[in-house]
C-alpha cells in the first residue's frame, strides 16, 4: 500500500495511491496514518498536475542515519586501502528541518563547494519505543520510503564530525510515498543524476540489517512515531551542481526526484 501526503492548494491530506501521476487516483483517507488506522473517506482525487506531493512524513523528533553500511561504499570512502566496515552501526543525526519532499529543490549552501547525493532506503517508525528486541522490530515500523542523504563532503572532512555537513536545510529529501506493506530485505536502490545511473545496489547488501539497526538505535534513543531512520547508501556517491536533477528509485517504492539549485 502506497500512501501519499499531498495538497491541491489546501491543507495537506493523505491518500492511498492508485496508479501513477497523470493517470491514477488518490483515495483520500481520514487523519494521519501515523496516529490512526487507515480509513477511507470515499473521496477520490484525480492524480494529475494539480496534485503536489509532499514529504510523506514530517518527523516530530529526529532523523537518525547509519553511515558506511554498504561494503562498496566503505571502500570508495576509505582513507586507507582495505579499511574495515564499522563493527556496529555508525550513527549520526539530521535535523527534521532538513526534510523536504519530492520535487522540492535541494539548495546548495554557500559554505560548501562539494555537495553529494546519497540514495537510500528510509524506515518510518510508527510507535513510541525503547529497547526493541530484534525479533520485535517489525512491530514498531510503520513503513518505508525513499531518501537522499545529501552531504557537504568538504565540510564532512574539514569539520571532523558530520552535523553541519549532513544537516543543512533541504539535505534530507524523502518520498514520494509512505509504503506500508513492503518487504525491504532485497530491493534495488538506484540513483540517477540527470538521467544517468550513478548508484546501483540492493538492500540485501546492507552490512547491518534493518532489525539490527532499529534494535541498536532504540537501545540508545527513545524512538517516536514519525522518526525516520536512514539505512545507508551504496557505492557511487558523487557531486551535484546547480541545474542538476537527482532521482533516487527503490524497487516498488517509487522515484524521489529533486532539482538542485544554488542559494545565490
Amino acid at each position: 500500500m502506497l500512501i501519499a501526503r499531498f495538497t491541491t492548494g489546501e491543507d495537506p491530506r493523505y491518500a492511498i495511491v492508485e496508479g501513477g501521476q497523470g493517470s491514477g487516483f488518490l483515495h483520500v483517507i481520514s487523519g494521519d496514518p501515523l496516529y490512526q488506522t487507515v480509513q477511507m473517506t470515499g473521496e477520490k482525487v484525480r492524480f494529475d498536475d494539480s496534485v503536489r506531493l509532499l514529504a510523506p512524513v514530517i518527523p516530530r523528533s529526529k532523523v537518525v542515519a547509519v553511515g558506511k553500511n554498504y561494503a562498496d561504499h566503505v571502500a570508495e570512502m576509505a582513507s586507507t586501502p582495505g579499511e574495515a566496515p564499522p563493527a556496529e552501526p555508525l550513527l549520526f543525526f539530521k535535523p527534521n528541518t532538513s526534510v523536504i519532499g519530492p520535487g522540492d529543490p535541494i539548495v546548495l549552501p554557500r559554505q560548501s563547494t562539494n555537495v553529494h547525493y546519497e540514495g537510500e532506503l528510509a524506515i518510518v517508525i510508527g510507535k513510541l519505543c525503547k529497547d526493541v528486541p530484534v525479533e520485535r522490530v517489525n512491530e514498531v515500523i510503520l513503513g518505508y520510503t525513499v531518501a537522499n542523504d545529501i552531504t557537504a563532503r568538504d565540510l564532512q572532512k574539514s569539520d571532523g564530525q558530520w552535523a553541519r555537513a549532513k544537516g543543512f536545510d533541504t539535505f534530507c529529501p524523502i518520498g514520494p510515498y509512505l509504503v506500508l506493506d513492503a518487504d525491504p530485505t532485497d530491493v534495488r536502490v538506484t540513483t540517477r543524476l540527470n538521467g544517468e545511473t550513478r548508484q546501483d545496489g540492493r538492500t540485501s547488501q546492507l552490512i547491518h540489517k534493518i532489525p539490527e539497526i532499529v534494535a541498536y538505535i532504540s537501545a540508545a534513543f527513545t524512538l517516536l512515531p514519525g522518526d525516520i531512520i536512514l539505512t545507508g547508501t551504496p557505492a557511487g556517491v558523487g557531486p551535484m551542481v546547480a541545474g542538476d536533477r537527482v532521482e533516487v528509485e527503490i524497487e516498488g517504492m517509487g522515484v524521489l526526484s529533486n532539482p538542485v539549485v544554488s542559494r545565490d
